[in-house]
């Protein structure tokens, strides 16, 4: 781990801005990582600017740290608060204005051992946003949010590409299967990934490292499943189970680490996340240099040709703006904050914001819908020996099974299932229990490994009218203009969720399990943290704003790679879609620079 130290260190080169980078990338998370990976494999001398600082990855995750190790058992220090449901139901945004707290987070910050990851992700006092009601999660460190994230790497497939031609709503992508299907391979290849072949047209297969045993309750949901042509497969997670001889920086999984503390993060690193798996490899090459407290401003432009020459930037900490100069820009700061800067680029070349001739940036903004779920008690599984199970990246998937050859009459696309079972580090559901004395202790005991789990991620569908701009009044800490919200659940969602809420318990039901409870409410929006879509790819310049290798069609060297791109949402997880596409894009855009086409 000393390498890994040595180069997280606080001293860093300084950055000679009198020099004209081949490209600049924006951000540091999976888009970011794999655009620089990619490009400084070729030869190209790329500037990474961070929004954030880099940490010292070691000492921030700690997923192998008992809770008694740690001061307040993973708490937060007084004065820090998470935000709650019922603030992001009932309050609008800013949600930190006027607070008493002298920090305030995202809900993230409310899960076990939220104290790992206060210095991951933002104090949302320094950074607003206005609107409707949204949860919006964000991460402002290197690697941002793969630094905590969930871990699940699924494949989109042509249910999901070609959507439009199933069903006839919104847009078809630009690109099927069969052309990003070479990408997925590589970065399973490079960054491991963990899983069971199970042959599905509609859930692609990876190449699979060792999977993670299921436990004894999720085994048996798996067979019953099999009665109803439902399929139940263990979570397919980004992580190393066999190891990586390619990659000096991570570890290979060895199952043991409390893995349910969601935001403790990998310490070992063998769930991949973007520093230790992208961008040190990138910065072993000698090709890639990176600024940290770089908050990108505007992508500047050159008056004579409307193409971008570089990046104005603000240093988070002495407040001094700089710029610095490319020959390309690869905007990968997230869906959001890509947005944010397109529409803050405003020029005489691009009034409307940089790229945004279609009027389309921000818009057709989509995601995940989350809430609906079932909790069950497996009473063969009362009373038996706990197992180890929280060392596990993840439990289980359960891949969409709607509107696949039939059509629901009452929504369109589909969702899927997350869940668990076993032994947790704290025993499942001990404050729920009732009574008290020996009775009590003996009941959490018996019951400690036996309950199972599980919640829908939805597609939402993609509509013009939800959207983000520019508040025009309010401002962030270094006096940049805040998003604005205006976005909302639609019918389809809402009935989506009914059908998730009784097609779980009935799944439960029918492996006979004795069902607990049944979750029928919708979460906030934003909830997923699976933000998509506000400068989606397409053929049409009018209705898109970047074309299929995620470049602008108004700036032919202007790359925006990350979840902005994406014409849809599916209801799978995007993480491994956006690390595919970056990397097709990045070496579309080495040709072309190549070429003298841009």
């Amino acid at each position: 781990m000393n390498l890994i130290r040595l180069i997280q260190g606080d001293t860093q080169p300084e950055v000679d801005l009198r020099r004209t980078y081949d490209a600049i990338v924006i951000g540091s998370g999976a888009a970011g990582g794999m655009a620089a990976h990619v490009l400084t494999s070729h030869g190209m001398k790329v500037l990474m600017l961070e929004a954030g600082k880099k940490l010292d990855l070691d000492k921030e995750l700690k997923s192998t740290e008992w809770p008694y190790q740690h001061p307040r058992r993973g708490e937060m220090p007084p004065g820090h608060h998470a935000l709650s449901l019922n603030e992001y139901t009932i309050r609008q945004p800013p949600y930190a204005a006027d607070s008493a707290f002298t920090k305030v987070y995202s809900y993230v910050q409310g899960w076990n051992g939220a104290d790992y990851s206060k210095d991951i992700v933002v104090d949302e006092k320094d950074h607003p946003y206005t609107g409707t009601s949204y949860a919006w999660v964000r991460a402002r460190c290197l690697g941002g949010k793969t630094n905590i994230w969930g871990r699940l790497a699924l494949r989109l497939s042509d249910y999901d590409f070609k959507a439009k031609s199933r069903d006839g709503y919104g847009e078809d992508w630009p690109i099927a299967y069969q052309d990003i299907e070479p990408y997925y391979d590589r970065v399973d290849q490079y960054l491991g990934i963990s899983g069971v072949k199970e042959h599905l047209p509609y859930l692609p297969d990876s190449i699979f490292q060792r999977p993670t045993k299921l436990a004894s309750a999720e085994l048996a949901l798996r067979n019953s499943l099999k009665k109803m042509n439902r399929v139940l497969t263990p979570y397919r997670a980004g992580v190393t189970t066999d190891g990586l001889k390619h990659n000096k920086y991570r570890r290979r999984c060895f199952g043991r680490g409390a893995c349910n503390r969601r935001v403790g993060g990998c310490d070992i690193h063998a769930a991949f996340d973007s520093p230790t798996g992208l961008i040190y490899p990138a910065m072993d090459t000698g090709n890639l240099t990176l600024r940290t407290n770089a908050i990108a401003r505007e992508i500047l432009v050159d008056k004579n040709t409307g193409k971008a020459r570089g990046v104005s930037f603000v240093d988070a900490e002495s407040g001094r703006a700089y710029e610095a100069q490319a020959k390309v820009v690869v905007l990968a700061a997230s869906t959001l904050e890509s947005a944010r800067l397109m529409l803050l680029s405003k020029s005489g070349a691009h009034p409307n914001g940089i790229g945004n001739s279609s009027g389309h940036v921000g818009h057709n903004f989509c995601e995940h819908v989350m809430g609906p779920g079932v909790t069950a008690l497996v009473k063969d599984r009362v009373g038996q020996p706990r197992t180890i199970d929280d060392g596990r990246p993840g439990g289980f998937y359960i891949p969409r099974f709607r509107n696949l050859s039939d059509r629901n009459a009452n929504f369109i696309r589909g969702y899927g299932f997350e869940g668990s079972a076993g032994s947790t580090m704290f025993p499942n559901r001990a404050k729920e229990t009732q009574g008290f004395g020996a009775t009590y202790k003996k009941t959490v005991r018996d019951r400690a490994g036996a309950y199972i789990s599980m919640g829908g991620f939805g597609e939402v569908l993609a509509r013009y009218e939800n959207h983000v701009d520019l508040d025009p009044v309010r401002k962030d800490k270094w006096g940049i203009p805040v998003l604005r919200f205006s976005y909302g659940f639609g019918d389809n969602e809402k009935k989506m969720c009914e059908d998730m809420a009784n097609a779980a318990q009935e799944m439960f039901e029918g492996a006979g399990f004795e069902i607990v409870n049944v979750d029928r409410k919708v979460l906030t929006e934003g909830w997923s943290i699976h933000e998509l879509g506000t400068a989606r790819m397409g053929t049409n310049k009018k209705t898109s704003v970047v074309n299929q290798f995620q470049q602008s069609h108004d700036v032919k060297n202007l790359f925006v790679v990350d979840g902005s791109s994406h014409v849809s949402a599916s209801c799978q997880n995007p993480t491994w879609t956006i690390m595919a596409l970056a990397w097709r894009s990045s070496e579309y855009l080495t040709t072309e620079l190549m070429k003298g086409n841009l």
